[in-house]
């Protein structure tokens, strides 16, 4: 299950079908990587992290920062 992606989106008043649309891919899928159904893509975790200003480890539940590194 991966918590943060649907804080975030809430916190951003979207819905699944606006993230969705966002990620360029279905409500259904989308509610399957929130629930943790299936394995997020890494292009799709790199278009949330980017989107939300977050860390793709904030994503993932490895660290509660969700600061992102910057780019060297």
């Amino acid at each position: 299950m991966y918590p943060q992606i649907r804080n975030l989106r809430e916190d951003s008043d979207l819905t699944q079908v606006q993230m969705a649309e966002i990620l360029n891919c279905s409500q259904r899928i989308y509610s399957n990587y929130e629930r943790g159904d299936v394995d997020i893509p890494t292009a799709i975790l790199i278009k949330l992290a980017k989107y939300h200003k977050v860390s793709t480890d904030y994503l993932l539940g490895l660290t509660n920062c969700k600061k992102q590194y910057p780019k060297k």
